[in-house]
């Protein structure tokens, strides 16, 4: 694990942001066990084999999560926010039940073909 990612999440104010990014980083790594990690643009970025596969994002008031080459995924209505078709985001709420097995199969699916 990347060492700059570690330091992102940890200054992550929200004790329950800081909870949920730590879930979404393993997620990412027990998904793709090979991704790398680093911190671009700001905020963690995952990928496999030099593709962009997943990010992590905080704001004020929820976290989101993106996936990546995910023109073929097909979810649940309301698990995406609208958007560009191979960039799906998830948009987590404090206090909303947070799918991980879902959005793992969804990642591991998108990441398949990177």
């Amino acid at each position: 694990m990347n060492q700059e990612v570690t330091d992102f999440i940890n200054t992550v104010q929200q004790p329950w942001q800081n909870e949920l990014c730590n879930q979404l980083r393993q997620l990412v790594h027990d998904s793709i066990p090979e991704v790398q990690e680093r911190i671009q643009y700001g905020k963690p970025h995952f990928l496999k084999n030099g593709k962009y596969a997943a990010v992590i994002t905080t704001a004020k008031g929820w976290v989101t999560f993106s996936i990546f080459n995910a023109a073929e995924l097909e979810a649940p209505d309301g698990l995406f926010e609208a958007g560009k078709p191979e960039r799906r985001t998830a948009k987590l709420l404090e206090g909303k039940p947070v799918d991980y097995e879902l959005l793992g199969a969804l990642l591991k699916q998108a990441s398949a073909t990177l």
